[in-house]
C-alpha cells in the first residue's frame, strides 16, 4: 500500500493537492449543540490528492490507495460502501466548479492522517480532493467554498457534524467556531507544541455523537448544563490562545476532560493515557473529538515533547504525533 510521497508506476500526476488533520482543542460534542469550539490544524499529517489524465472514454476513477479500492464514477455503490462520499465529494466539486460533462481524469487519494482517530481524516480527504479538482481545471476555490463543499461530505460520515472539522481544515489555521456564526479564524499569541497520542481504538463520530443526543434528548437540563460549562472554557481558551497565555490553557483541558468524562465519551484507554502525559509533564490533557477511542491531545512544553512521547508509547498509544501551532 502506498503512501503520501511513496514512489510508484503511475507517473507524475498532473495535478497535486494536500490537506491537512485537525485536532480539536476545547468544546467537542457541546459545539454540536451551539456552543463554541477551538481546533487547530495538524500538519505533520496529511491527506493527497493526485490527478491524471486518462484515455478517452474511460471516465473519472478514483484510486484510494489507504483503502485497496478502485472506484468508476458512476458505478453502482451503496451509500455505506467506503467509496461513496469520495464519489459524493468529486460530484459536488465538480458541479460548484461548473464542470459539466464527467472528465476522463484518474483521481488517487492517499493520507498519513489516521482513520476514525478524531484528526478529520475524512475532512482531510475531501478537502484534498476539491483543491486537486479546482486546481486542474484552473478555477480557484475559497477556504469557504472549500468548507462547504467538505461540510456536505461531513455529512456522509457523520450524520449532524458540528462543521469545525471542515471549517478549521478548509483554513488550515486555528478557529474559534460557532455553529450558524462568522468564523473567526485565530491568530495565537504563541508557538506552543501538543503530543497527540493513539490508542488504537476506533471511535466512530457518528455513533458517539449520535448516543450524546439520545441522553440529551432524556435529560436535556444536565446535558444543556454540561454543555454551558465546555462552552465557558472554550471562550477562556479563545482569550488565553490569542494573548500567548499558554500556561492557562493546561488547567482549561484538564476541565474540559473532566466534563467530556461526565457526558459520557471518555474511556479507559483515553485516560491511562492522558494520566500518562499529565505524570510526564504535560500541563494538560485531554481526549480529542467523538471520544470512546481514537486520540488524546496534551499541551506540552517544547522540552517535554521526547519525554511525553516516550511516556505516551510506554503507556499503550499505538502512534504518538508531536505538533505545533505557529502564529500566523
Amino acid at each position: 500500500m502506498l503512501s503520501v510521497g511513496d514512489p510508484n508506476t503511475r507517473g507524475d500526476p498532473l495535478t497535486t493537492a494536500y490537506a491537512s488533520g485537525k485536532v480539536i482543542l476545547f468544546g467537542e460534542h457541546a459545539v454540536v449543540y451551539g456552543r463554541p469550539a477551538i481546533a487547530v490544524p495538524v500538519t505533520q499529517v496529511r491527506a493527497c490528492a493526485e490527478i491524471q489524465a486518462a484515455p478517452s472514454g474511460q471516465g473519472l476513477v478514483i484510486r484510494a490507495l489507504d483503502l485497496d479500492l478502485t472506484h468508476r464514477l458512476g458505478a453502482a455503490i451503496a451509500t455505506d460502501h467506503p467509496a461513496y462520499p469520495l464519489e459524493a465529494t468529486v460530484r459536488n466539486t465538480l458541479n460548484t466548479l461548473a464542470i459539466q460533462a464527467i472528465p476522463d481524469l484518474t483521481l488517487t487519494v492517499s493520507s498519513t492522517v489516521p482513520m476514525a482517530r478524531g484528526l478529520g481524516s475524512g475532512a482531510a480527504l475531501a478537502a484534498a480532493i476539491a483543491r486537486a479538482l479546482a486546481q486542474h481545471f484552473g478555477k480557484r476555490l475559497a477556504p469557504s467554498e472549500v468548507s462547504d463543499l467538505v461540510y456536505q461530505t461531513e455529512i456522509i460520515h457523520h450524520g449532524t457534524p458540528s462543521g469545525i472539522d471542515n471549517t478549521v481544515i478548509a483554513y488550515e489555521q486555528p478557529v474559534y467556531f460557532v455553529r450558524g456564526q462568522p468564523i473567526e479564524v485565530l491568530d495565537v499569541g504563541r508557538r506552543f507544541w501538543l503530543a497527540i497520542g493513539d490508542t488504537g481504538i476506533r471511535g466512530p463520530t457518528r455513533i458517539a455523537v449520535g448516543d450524546v443526543r439520545r441522553s440529551w434528548q432524556q435529560d436535556p437540563t444536565r446535558y444543556e448544563a454540561l454543555f454551558d460549562r465546555i462552552g465557558a472554557i472554550a471562550s477562556r481558551a479563545r482569550q488565553a490562545l490569542v494573548e500567548g497565555d499558554v500556561g492557562t490553557l493546561g488547567p482549561l483541558m484538564n476541565e474540559n476532560q473532566e466534563l467530556l468524562e461526565a457526558i459520557g465519551v471518555s474511556s479507559p484507554e483515553l485516560e491511562a493515557l492522558i494520566h500518562s502525559a499529565l505524570q510526564a509533564g504535560a500541563w494538560g490533557a485531554k481526549l480529542c473529538g467523538a471520544g470512546r477511542g481514537g486520540n488524546m491531545v496534551a499541551l506540552v512544553d517544547a522540552r517535554r515533547t521526547k519525554a511525553v512521547a516516550a511516556a505516551l508509547r510506554r503507556a499503550g498509544a499505538k502512534g504518538v504525533i508531536v505538533s505545533h501551532v505557529d502564529r500566523h
